[in-house]
């Protein structure tokens, strides 16, 4: 592996790592950004490679919130056991929908709106929802203020808004965090709780990628997938702190002018300049 192909993996674990936690789309930046620095592997590596260092960010919130799902701390009281559970049973329920849904249609989905073009229709759509959205609920006090105060409803509500992200362009983290919001959850459990249903859903779509590919890798791609993979797990760590920071003091609009600025920029580059 040349220098010119490692500075590639990282780049694009880095992007991974900022936007998977951002509301901005993490596959339709990774899809863009090889556009651009074409990473020199096979089409379907690539598509593998990007879903599986999903992993090194699913590993930043299990390391930055290890004690709050982790139902056998022994810092934790009974009660709190049994509320972390309870959190886990809701996690699970909200990712059935998206789990079946990926399942069934993932080729599909991937084949007939991976371009760049419908990527960029996805990021501005989104970002007008978020500008919409946080106009609407301004000085609106949400209903569901802590994790606890989570039903099995609301849970399965936020999943099926869950599904809308399985379009590229479109953002995990942003539809989960739109569906929440407007059923009225805060924007700080929102965002926890869409950290939690990634463990799930990314695990699960990793897992379905490598069964895809084969797990007869070459040396190289192996070094390739942990060198994103940790790149991707440092970077998230950083952008997560950075959000539950933000979030305290800000909304959501600032991330919806980003998604519809570079979705015209999109737009412009594919149909006027390429």
């Amino acid at each position: 592996m040349n220098l010119q192909e490692l500075l590639k993996i990282l780049l694009l674990g880095i992007v991974e790592g900022i936007t998977e936690w951002l509301p901005i789309s993490s596959t339709g930046h990774m899809l863009l950004v090889d556009e651009f620095i074409k990473l020199n592997m096979s089409n379907e590596f690539k598509e593998m490679f990007f879903v599986v260092i999903q992993l090194g960010a699913i590993l930043a919130v299990l390391i930055l919130y290890f004690n709050k799902l982790n139902p056998l701390s022994s810092k934790k009281s009974k009660e709190e056991k049994k509320d972390t559970i309870d959190l886990w049973k809701k996690v699970i329920v909200a990712c059935i929908p998206a789990g079946i849904i990926g399942v069934l249609f993932d080729d599909f989905l991937e084949a007939h709106f991976g371009t760049p073009i419908s990527i960029a229709i996805m990021l501005i759509v989104y970002g007008i929802l978020f500008i919409i959205i946080e106009i609407r609920n301004k000085n609106k006090e949400a209903k569901i203020k802590s994790l606890k105060d989570l039903t099995y409803k609301t849970a399965i509500i936020i999943g099926i808004f869950q599904v809308l992200s399985l379009l590229p362009g479109t953002s995990r983290s942003g539809a989960t965090i739109i569906g929440a919001i407007l059923i009225g959850t805060s924007r700080f459990v929102a965002t926890e709780f869409t950290f939690f249903l990634a463990i799930p859903v990314m695990f699960g779509a990793s897992l379905l990628k490598i069964l895809k590919f084969g797990f007869a890798f070459t040396s190289l791609e192996l070094v390739t997938l942990l060198i994103g993979m940790l790149s991707s797990l440092i970077v998230s760590i950083i952008a997560i702190k950075f959000l539950m920071g933000y979030i305290k003091k800000h909304d959501f609009k600032f991330f919806g002018y980003y998604r519809i600025i570079l979705g015209i920029i999109v737009i412009l580059y594919f149909t006027l300049i390429k």
